[in-house]
């Protein structure tokens, strides 16, 4: 590519530059909705050890009881009115992505307590999209970089 001047140069830096933001934004938002998706998923099926997260253990028998009496399902561990998964949300501002639950108690079964064993969903759904997240933010840095032309395929950036 040839330019005519140097404020030609400097116009199309900056269209390249704007280009990137944007991409890099797009594709974040991607990646934060997937991991909000896999999270709300995660609750109510007992989870398997991934990376270095643990498995779920089983609910205790006085907490199925106290579901139970209060119309919760069953064998469904963190979830019994839905509150607690539908709280959590994803929020995206320039590069930077939370995702999080509005609703406190999240905290307690992420981690554990000296009573509760951890049950962690933000750490596992970020771990079970590793990939995904790899592949959408290299297409959207590499679709930016070339300012918003679409990328070739086949380059592993081209798939969801």
């Amino acid at each position: 590519m040839e330019f005519s001047s140097l404020g030609e140069l400097a116009l199309h830096l900056a269209a390249i530059s704007a280009a990137h933001q944007h991409h890099m934004h797009e594709g974040l938002e991607k990646c934060a909705k997937r991991i909000e998706e896999t999270a709300k998923a995660e609750i109510g099926t007992y989870q398997s050890a991934v990376g270095p997260f643990p498995a779920w253990d089983q609910l205790a028998d006085s907490t199925e009881q106290q579901k139970a009496q209060k119309g919760y399902p069953a064998d469904s561990p963190l979830l019994a009115s839905g509150d607690m998964r539908d709280s959590i949300e994803h929020v995206v501002r320039g590069h930077e992505a939370v995702i999080g639950a509005k609703d406190k108690k999240m905290v307690y079964h992420e981690f554990g307590t000296n009573k509760i064993p951890p049950r962690p969903v933000f750490g596992p759904a970020l771990f079970r999209n590793k990939e995904f997240i790899l592949r959408t933010i290299g297409r959207a840095a590499v679709s930016g970089l070339v300012g918003g032309q679409n990328i070739v395929p086949g380059l592993g950036y081209d798939g969801d």
